[in-house]
């Protein structure tokens, strides 16, 4: 049985940005899950010398004395990435990757923007032409299509089980499979074609994807190829959600109180767009806290 859990809040993020709003919205005594990976965060292998206040101090320190103060406001701390989200009745519903489901009054995104390529031939020529980086966003043009996913963490996996839906076939490619027993368990139950221990060096195809070469030499013929390394991003949760994002459609587009086009949901730090500087992060999340916690409260 899957657990389930009822909060006000829900952060997405447990860098500054994140770590900011589940203080402020801690402090203003609603209930509030904080969830992602730390060693995830962009701070994590940092050292931080230009915030104010603070002299040479590694990102490390700070994303732990972060969580510390977070929780010792009360807010509560799951780390792993969310696969899914959905709204219904004034809620947001959200799977984690272990499978656990949460409800929430109202949510902080504060992921992060990092978009990692492959950096092997094919990926930039083919880009849009069977080439993507969000299987929520494109996996409609590939119906009925062999399909492959790159990548060994939560959004590669969850990639995967949204493409069997819809596709002939799916190859998932990665070195290793690092995600949680409960999500290595459905994807092993499910019809996805796991290739382990083994990593592209080629994207084949002239004027669009024919396949996928790997390091052990064979081949995957495939008319789609979804790169998906690490947790889901700004693009995969906007879309579900009718999040509107910036007119680049890089970033969430937000107001001066961090408030998103959908009520209920805020947004902070780099997901906002430029500057990449924590003190920006950091203020946005403490707006957007105190914003996600006072909606909450107005939700019976």
């Amino acid at each position: 049985m899957q657990e389930q859990k009822k909060v006000d809040v829900v952060i997405l993020g447990i860098g500054p940005a994140g770590l900011q709003a589940a203080i402020h919205a801690a402090r203003k005594k609603v209930s509030v899950l904080l969830m992602g990976r730390t060693a995830k965060s962009s701070l994590f292998h940092a050292h931080v010398e230009n915030f104010c206040c603070l002299f040479k101090v590694s990102g490390e320190e700070m994303l732990q004395t972060g969580k510390e103060q977070a929780l010792n406001f009360g807010a509560e701390l799951l780390e792993e990435d969310v696969l899914k989200i959905v709204s219904a009745e004034n809620r947001f519903e959200i799977r984690s990757e272990s499978g656990y489901l949460l409800t929430a009054k109202s949510m902080v995104i504060a992921t992060g923007t990092t978009r990692n390529k492959l950096g092997i031939p094919g990926e930039e020529k083919l880009l849009g032409r069977g080439v993507s980086y969000c299987v929520e966003c494109d996996a409609n043009f590939f119906k009925g299509e062999d399909v492959c996913v790159v990548g060994g963490a939560s959004a590669a996996a969850g990639g995967a089980l949204t493409l069997v839906h819809s596709s002939k076939s799916v190859h998932l490619v990665c070195r290793s499979l690092e995600v949680t027993a409960a999500l290595k368990k459905e994807l092993k139950e499910s019809q996805v074609i796991i290739h382990e221990a083994v990593w592209p060096v080629e994207i084949i195809g002239k004027e669009k994807v024919e396949g996928l070469k790997l390091d052990d030499g064979s081949v995957i013929s495939a008319g789609g190829i979804f790169i998906e390394l690490g947790a889901k991003g700004v693009m995969e949760l906007a879309t579900g959600l009718g999040i509107q994002l910036d007119e680049e459609m890089r970033y969430i587009a937000t107001n001066k109180a961090q408030e998103t086009n959908v009520p209920g949901i805020f947004a902070a730090g780099d997901v906002c767009g430029p500057p990449w500087q924590m003190a920006k992060a950091v203020g946005e999340g403490c707006v957007a806290g105190i914003g996600a916690a006072t909606y909450a409260r107005k939700i019976a």
